[in-house]
């Protein structure tokens, strides 16, 4: 069963993955069921009419959080009028209710016997991403009158679902079943709520979600008007624009992610992989989403502060001011069985952390955050120079010590072979890569600001400054690779050089540690065609060793990391290349609906014509999704100025006229308007 024709439905914390007739037959290592917090709470859930499994007519998955499904039965090959209809209606929030309707349109009675098959495996989400499912506890069921109750038990930890229905229903221990008769033309409904509970000592119970009543569906439709009505109003000429914008809106409320400790939302990373919160993709996407939601950034950098590194533990890659790469709440992460409780290995989430600080700051205004969370700065600088130098020569290097399941490589290329010599060959350890090491020169001059308007600090503004001229000098002079003139994309523990051609440059000029006389060479390479496919820039250049378009990070197109590199091609004054990767990028997202993948493939524009998804790619995923806002915020040329917003537009051909109003910051809310030139040929829609 493959994924393409899967229906998702989520509620930031709870997602449904089924397939287009509503039912659910997950196997071990599909990541389909019904999951919160990591748990799959159900794994089996089968409708049947007269021991019948029943055919989609249609499906319409009406907002994130609801779907709707049309059914006849029968197979599609050998479909006849059908005398009857099923209509099934699923709200999620929290659990989910799933509103069943069945119509008559015969003209004559008729008695069916409605069944739906119910089970739980329990999976641990990060069990059945690895593909290993070995349940260590027990599983019960518990039958009573008006309900079914399933359960998992192991030591402490206990997870249950349980199933009522608002008709009279048979619960026996593989699900509930229906005797119903109908009239000619008559119809029957019934509710059935799912819930997912954790048992706590004393028999109470602290039930997961319970927003799927109708009240509550309710309010989960009053609460993405009121997500849409905040965010600024996007009008342009270039309808994929327009839709993309607002799919994305859509999707980033979705991804919402509810943490226990701190009130508001961050983003999750992305479906089904990664509703959680994450280090890396939560603070990237928040950068890219500033502009247009900056409430969560506040909520962001607030969790992460209060679970940031405190002591060394070698099994989670914890460091004292380290920020946390992923945090999971399931059966593996309670009986240490993974690191993810949290996992602390990841090389660029801290100084990402003091940039989103700063950045947020400018546009906020937000003074309060900024000295509230002084300490935690500190603390990341202090990793930044006294842990994470491994090799004591002023860069960032990275080498996990849990050496069972810790990550080996800890940038965001995080797959094995990510990061390779030009002939292929992969460095030994610990490795630094260029972009963090650009990451960390800006955390220190936006760190230097923060210590000298509201630290009351400017003799460490003084050295943060020093530290990072010394950086970029230092940095310009080791990582330039003469013969090719780019820079490397990692460094060796022996100082060669990692010579491969790479995105990776671009992540520098966002950063701001290239020299002006080097910029130029790097935005050529960037939009050349070694690097360019016509969509997007590759991960890894054509031509080297291990170059392959539907390569995971070695050759493949990410949307977020385009929009980093565009806002960096305009931070140096490379407008027009800046334009020719967003007008790429939006004309992608044409042919995936609006909703961006994580990852296409690098294959030349002219070769396929339209961009090909890569086969496992999560959708949606936060930082694809963020990647329009930011390429907006780079078209526009909209950034925060002394107090105020600055317009700077420069549009692709063709994009003809855009208007981004009510953009929220400190300076209240501001319009901002441009019109680019047409041009004959039409975008891809």
């Amino acid at each position: 069963m493959g994924q393409s024709n899967m229906v998702r439905i989520l509620d930031g914390n709870t997602f449904v993955v089924c397939e287009d007739t509503g039912d659910i037959e997950a196997t071990p290592t599909e990541p389909t069921g019904l999951f919160h917090s990591d748990t799959r709470f159900l794994s089996t859930w089968v409708l049947t009419v007269n021991g019948e499994r029943l055919n989609a007519l249609s499906y319409d998955d009406l907002q994130y959080y609801e779907a709707r499904f049309f059914l006849v039965p029968g197979t599609a090959t050998h479909y006849t009028d059908a005398k009857l209809s099923i209509i099934r209606e699923r709200a999620v929030g929290g659990s989910f209710r799933e509103e069943l309707t069945v119509l008559n349109h015969d003209e004559k009675p008729v008695e069916l016997e409605i069944r739906i098959e119910a089970a739980s495996d329990f999976a641990d989400l990060f069990q059945v991403k690895d593909e290993i499912l070995n349940k260590k506890g027990e599983l019960y069921t518990d039958v009573q009158p008006d309900r079914l109750r399933l359960g998992y038990r192991r030591g402490n930890f206990n997870r249950e679902t349980v199933v009522t229905s608002s008709e009279a229903a048979r619960f026996d221990a593989r699900g509930l079943a229906y005797s119903v008769r109908l009239e000619p033309n008559e119809q029957w409904n019934t509710q059935i709520e799912v819930h997912t509970l954790i048992p706590v000592p004393g028999g109470r119970e602290l039930r997961l979600g319970v927003r799927a009543h109708t009240t509550e569906r309710l309010a989960l439709e009053h609460d993405l008007q009121q997500w849409l009505a905040q965010a600024p109003k996007v009008n342009c000429e270039w309808e994929t624009l327009a839709r993309t914008y607002q799919r994305s809106l859509v999707d980033l409320a979705a991804l919402r992610f509810v943490p226990t400790s701190v009130p508001g939302s961050l983003p999750a990373a992305g479906l089904p992989w990664f509703m959680t919160m994450f280090g890396r993709d939560s603070i990237l996407t928040c950068l890219q989403t500033l502009p247009f939601t900056p409430d969560m950034s506040r909520t962001t950098l607030r969790v992460l502060a209060a679970l940031q590194g405190s002591r060394f533990d070698d099994f989670r890659d914890e460091d004292p001011g380290r920020i946390l790469h992923e945090m999971r709440y399931g059966e593996t992460a309670a009986f240490e069985e993974q690191p993810h409780s949290p996992y602390y290995g990841s090389v660029d989430a801290t100084p990402l952390f003091l940039i989103l600080l700063d950045e947020y700051e400018q546009w906020t205004g937000d003074v309060a955050l900024v000295k509230e969370l002084e300490r935690e700065s500190r603390a990341a600088l202090r990793w930044i120079d006294e842990y994470a130098d491994l090799m004591g020569n002023g860069y960032i290097w990275y080498e996990r010590r849990n050496t069972d399941t810790g990550l080996e490589n800890q940038c965001w290329k995080d797959s094995w072979d990510s990061i390779s010599y030009r002939d292929g060959r992969l460095p030994p350890f610990p490795r630094a890569t260029c972009e963090v090491q650009g990451y960390a020169y800006d955390a220190k001059i936006r760190a230097a600001r923060l210590a000298r308007r509201f630290w009351d600090d400017p003799a460490y503004a003084d050295q943060l400054e020093r530290e990072a001229a010394e950086l970029k000098e230092r940095f310009n002079r080791e990582w330039w690779v003469e013969d090719g003139e780019y820079y490397a994309i990692g460094m060796d523990p022996d100082g060669r050089q990692v010579d491969t051609l790479s995105s990776n440059i671009g992540h520098l000029l966002w950063s701001g540690i290239v020299t002006e006389e080097r910029a130029a060479k790097v935005a050529e390479h960037l939009v050349g065609p070694r690097l360019f496919s016509g969509w997007g820039v590759r991960t890894l250049a054509e031509g080297e060793a291990r170059y392959n378009p539907i390569g995971y990070h070695n050759g493949t197109i990410w949307p977020f990391e385009n929009s980093f590199i565009a806002w960096g091609l305009r931070r140096y004054g490379f407008a027009e290349e800046a334009a020719l990767i967003a007008d790429g990028i939006i004309a992608a997202s044409g042919y995936f609906d609006g909703r961006l993948p994580e990852a296409f493939g690098g294959y030349h524009r002219d070769l396929t014509k339209f961009p090909v998804e890569y086969p496992t790619a999560c959708s949606p995923q936060a930082w694809s999704t963020g990647a329009p806002l930011l390429l907006i915020r780079t078209m526009l040329g909209i950034e925060p100025h002394e107090g105020h917003l600055a317009v700077d537009p420069r549009l692709p051909v063709g994009m003809g006229r855009i208007e981004v109003l009510d953009i929220p910051g400190r300076w209240g809310r501001v319009d901002a308007f441009a019109r680019g030139r047409l041009r004959l040929e039409h975008h891809p829609e």
